[in-house]
């Protein structure tokens, strides 16, 4: 099963586009390391029948799967099953499925059945404000035929926005907006039981420094990997994903079946007992990102 880690930025890319075909066999991307067509959000209901036709002809010359993932963000179960039903199909690694709920789920989960695609659900309803409904959904992810397809969970934060009547002001990160508490309560109800969860997009194309500063907020909350809308922002969410070279000292060190039960390094106590799931998730970030060049810094996992 491929690691959440490997997703690193994932580009949304609408299924209109008439270059739909040269992206999916990953031309004009450079080291993007998954895709996402969408034939949600970014696809309006009269364009929805050319999005469909574009994906059956991509899917047809798509080569095998590689390094590069590769979803389809499906509008609703129909569309699901009229992309299950195209030849190529089997090359993709899996489906982003919109708004999902306990009572959406188990229809997706129904259309999925024989097939061995991973699934990238999202959190983007009225739901996710009710405590006791993301805990039913955990519930119901957390069954085992369900857990195994679950590569992580997506927080479709623009949507999440709508049903509070607000856009994102500029110049501010999600965690200085009332989605931050959100989303922080969303990290303790479902990663205490194996389900990672993605970072929403950040729609501003001409704010570096605030993308920056909310993905090392991503970061800290605990969320692997962010949805990029543009290339551009692919290189700047994946350079805040490398480790520092001291972290990583570190992680091997409590990973090492010879380390003490506590220790004093680099002015950080370590504590293997209570530490190693943040050293393992460090090092498979080292793995696909490398190492950050900086004085400062470390990836928490």
């Amino acid at each position: 099963m491929r690691d959440v880690t490997e997703l690193g930025a994932s580009l949304y890319v609408p299924a209109t586009r008439t270059d739909l075909d040269l992206i999916s066999r990953g031309e004009r991307l450079g080291q993007v390391r998954s895709l996402i067509f969408c034939t949600e959000d970014a696809v309006k209901e009269p364009d929805l029948a050319l999005a469909l036709e574009n994906l059956r002809q991509s899917l047809a010359s798509m080569r095998c799967l590689g390094p590069r993932m590769r979803f389809v963000r499906v509008r609703n179960p129909a569309v699901l099953a009229a992309v299950l039903d195209m030849p190529g199909a089997e090359r993709l690694d899996g489906f982003v499925l919109p708004k999902v709920t306990r009572a959406v789920l188990p229809e997706y989960l129904g259309l999925l059945r024989g097939h061995g695609h991973l699934i990238m659900p999202t959190l983007e309803t009225r739901e996710v404000f009710d405590e006791r409904e993301m805990i039913a959904l955990r519930r119901l992810l957390e069954r085992e035929s369900v857990r195994e397809r679950v590569l992580t969970l997506r927080i479709g934060g623009n949507d999440l926005f709508s049903l509070l009547g607000m856009r994102r002001p500029r110049g501010r990160t999600l965690y200085q907006t009332s989605l931050g508490p959100v989303i922080a309560r969303l990290v303790t109800t479902f990663r205490p039981s194996g389900l990672n969860l993605s970072a929403p997009v950040f729609e501003y194309l001409d704010d570096a420094p605030t993308l920056q500063r909310e993905v090392e907020e991503d970061l800290a909350h605990g969320l692997v990997g962010k949805t990029a809308v543009h290339p551009d922002q692919v290189p700047i969410i994946e350079s805040c994903y490398r480790v520092h070279a001291s972290d990583l000292e570190m992680a091997e060190l409590i990973l090492s079946d010879d380390a003490p039960a506590v220790f004093r390094m680099h002015d950080a106590m370590c504590e293997p007992a209570t530490h190693r799931n943040w050293a393992q998730g460090l090092r498979k970030s080292a793995s696909c990102f490398g190492l950050n060049d900086g004085a400062n810094g470390g990836m928490p996992a």
